[in-house]
């Protein structure tokens, strides 16, 4: 039973790259600069993000079975479409229909691990769900790439279609749910008062904003940018550059475990801001580090890796700020805006891209952009991640004082 969705939520991860793996040759599909680029990226996070809440619900009323099937077929055959279409909007259309089928990865396993698993062991399986989801992603950069090489991009994009309807075939066909369980209403779970109650808290949203200022590490980088960045910095191969960006999610493996360690000794506030910190450091050295230093790189990247497993511990925080029986709302909300923010970064990098553009053009009338015009761009990462941390730091300050103040009434 948790085979089939975590056979999606690693499959995603690969659609979720997948763009950055082909920019030129998306560029030359659709005729468009890195602004439409970047907002053809971002409406992947759009449906995505917009998702998490409705797809919940899905899973409560219905089966995995139903929900995962219908998800991974959309997923397949938006991606057919966005292959074989030369319309802008169509494209940004099946990108957001990507996004959308995408959210039920994550979600999906975890009611299949409700359902079957008993509770005791609910955190472990969904760790072990992480680090092979984490896989996909790995082996969805530089193998995907030399594939793209080797068979072109619209090919490998038809197999990852093909590939995504018959996961979903497959799920509809073996995925089952346990006779004890019985579905409920969406209003018993989904009340507007929980709603109010989520929406009422400013140190909810304080904290939402900060996670999505602090994300651009890896859904704006790593997801996107990060291997044309390396091309032109480094006049790396498509395949090496994607290799090492792939080190950021093999340092997520182990982030989530050792942030979490250092969470209970120092607290979530502390962890969150200094990863934030961190992170802003490690992008400045990237990004003004001239020298290619293939050890440093794969360093660099391997504890970005970790330094983004922060988004476990805001998760861990925001439980901490809610009732009970909101904890299932404030997950999906966290997740939804921290979504959003790969739709912010990948929006903003196109934009200030095409606003330093030195007026380079390729041979076939494509905009080319030299390594300033990326760093430039890329400087948005490390300034926001700057900010999410003052934010933490201050909601952390305001806790302090607001614990003092009622331990001395």
């Amino acid at each position: 039973m948790w085979l089939f969705p975590l056979s999606f939520f690693a499959y995603q991860f690969i659609l979720r790259l997948w763009p950055g793996l082909m920019m030129p040759q998306i560029m030359a599909q659709f005729s468009i600069d890195a602004s439409h680029f970047g907002l053809l990226a971002a409406f992947y996070y759009y449906g995505y993000a917009g998702m998490q809440i409705p797809v919940a619900i899905l899973l409560d009323r219905f089966s995995a079975r139903y929900v995962v099937c219908v998800f991974s077929v959309v997923c397949g055959l938006a991606t057919l479409l966005f292959t074989y279409t030369h319309h802008f909007y169509v494209a940004a259309f099946s990108r957001f229909l990507i996004g959308a089928g995408s959210a039920v990865g994550f979600l999906g396993i975890s009611k299949v691990v409700s359902e079957w698993f008993p509770k005791t062991q609910y955190a472990s399986m969904i760790g072990f769900s992480f680090t092979f989801g984490l896989m996909g992603a790995i082996y969805g950069g530089k193998p995907v790439s030399v594939l793209i090489d080797t068979y072109s991009g619209q090919n490998v994009a038809t197999t990852l279609a093909i590939v995504s309807i018959l996961i979903g075939c497959a799920s509809y066909a073996a995925l089952r749910s346990p006779k004890h369980v019985v579905r409920s209403a969406p209003e018993e779970k989904f009340k507007m008062a929980n709603f109010k109650a989520l929406f009422s808290s400013p140190a909810i949203w304080w904290l939402a904003l900060a996670n999505l200022l602090m994300v651009g590490s890896l859904e704006g980088f790593a997801d996107v940018w990060g291997v044309p960045y390396l091309m032109a910095a480094y006049h790396l191969t498509k395949g090496d550059a994607a290799g090492f960006v792939s080190l950021i999610f093999f340092g997520m493996l182990f982030g989530g475990p050792l942030l979490a360690l250092l969470s209970k000794r120092l607290g979530n506030y502390t962890v969150v801001a200094a990863c934030g910190g961190s992170m802003a450091l490690a992008f400045v050295v990237l990004l003004f580090s001239h020298s290619y230093n293939p050890l440093l790189l794969s360093s660099l990247f391997f504890m970005v890796g970790i330094l983004c497993c922060y988004q476990v511990i805001v998760f861990a925080a925001g439980l901490n700020l809610v009732a009970s029986q909101n904890l299932g709302i404030v997950i999906a909300f966290l997740n939804c805006v921290n979504m959003l923010g790969g739709s912010f970064f990948h929006t903003s990098i196109g934009k200030i891209m095409d606003l330093f553009w030195t007026g380079t053009l390729s041979d076939n009338n494509l905009r080319i952009y030299d390594l300033e015009v990326y760093q430039y761009a890329l400087c948005i990462i490390p300034i926001c991640a700057v900010v999410g941390s003052l934010i933490v730091c201050v909601m952390a300050k305001k806790r302090e004082l607001i614990l003092t103040a009622n331990s001395i009434a």
